[in-house]
């Protein structure tokens, strides 16, 4: 966890970061914020808030435990958001009390998964919602159902593998598939360690990003400066997610990085934090011109809902 800095009088940063990390993946951030106030909080389940099992199964849940930090937060909030950090910040920009005071978002390959969900045809995988998605008509794409069914499968492999007890397994599986085609990442004996300790988080996390519905609707109605950021080495369906919010959000900045994986914040700071420091600083000078909108458009149509449980078996644990 990143705690506060800067000014009271300076806007705050908020920036959430990816399943099996924590909030100091932001420390070179924070260093280039400056007099920002800048918050990096743990999610749910990693760092300092690894405490206990009773953790959030929907991005609501994850938004309600972040409360204590949020609060904190003094007047309008640039929100950055990486991998599962990002599908929070996507659910904080569209669709909580926090939208209206949004003045920049920046998501870096968020894991919102459903906007891929093809809503018209049945696909292949045995994974199936428990409900259609109609407000995908836009997205009816069978190569997006495919993305979209290897994630799932991806999720069901990870989790099963943690109900087992397998977590060896499950983060070996992890860890591929999030190394999309770029090489896999040599993680230290300590890192490694910290990963299966905490691997026990990712069936919620999966979770939560399955069961989100109407991202299309939401990122149509977003009226917030948004940057998009994703890497060519990265897995396809997070890179597609990307280009998909990109044709979605109403004149949305994007920045692709072909040598970048998914951990491009980290592994690629020196690319990534200027260009979030910029689309800050562009954002601040929009709603100094009164361009900008802060908050979701009152036209927008809200993600959904929090759904049962989709696509893995529920364990004795939660019944």
């Amino acid at each position: 966890m990143t705690g506060l800095n800067g000014t009271p009088e300076a806007a705050s940063v908020v920036a959430l970061h990816c399943s099996l990390g924590s909030g100091r993946q932001w420390t070179k951030l924070a260093a280039a914020l400056g007099g920002y106030r800048f918050m990096a909080p743990d999610i749910s389940g990693y760092g300092v808030a690894a405490i206990g099992r009773d953790w959030p199964r929907t991005l609501d849940g994850e938004i309600a435990l972040l409360e204590p930090w949020l609060a904190k937060a003094e007047g309008p909030i640039h929100l950055i958001g990486h991998s599962f950090g990002g599908a929070i910040a996507f659910r904080l920009a569209t669709a909580s009390a926090y939208a209206q005071r949004i003045c920049s978002l920046t998501l870096i390959e968020p894991v919102l998964p459903t906007l891929l969900r093809d809503g018209s045809s049945r696909n292949s995988s045995s994974f199936e919602p428990l409900r259609p998605f109609p407000d995908h008509t836009l997205l009816d794409s069978p190569a997006d159902a495919r993305l979209y069914d290897r994630f799932a499968r991806t999720a069901q492999i990870v989790s099963q593998d943690v109900f087992d007890g397998a977590v060896m397994e499950a983060v070996e599986a992890f860890t591929a598939f999030w190394a999309g085609s770029g090489p896999r990442e040599q993680f230290s004996p300590s890192g490694r360690l910290r990963m299966i300790e905490q691997a026990d988080k990712l069936p919620y996390d999966f979770n939560a990003a399955l069961d989100l519905d109407g991202v299309a609707a939401a990122a149509r109605g977003l009226r917030v400066p948004t940057l998009l950021l994703s890497g060519g080495l990265s897995p396809h369906v997070t890179q597609r997610i990307v280009a998909k919010l990109a044709l979605l959000i109403d004149g949305a900045e994007l920045r692709h990085l072909p040598a970048a994986g998914h951990m491009l914040p980290v592994t690629h700071a020196e690319r990534v934090n200027p260009e979030i420091l910029r689309h800050i600083w562009r954002a601040e000078e929009l709603a100094k011109l009164g361009l900008a909108d802060a908050g979701a458009a009152d036209a927008a149509q809200p993600a959904g809902p929090a759904r049962p449980h989709l696509v893995f078996r529920r364990p004795s644990l939660w019944k």
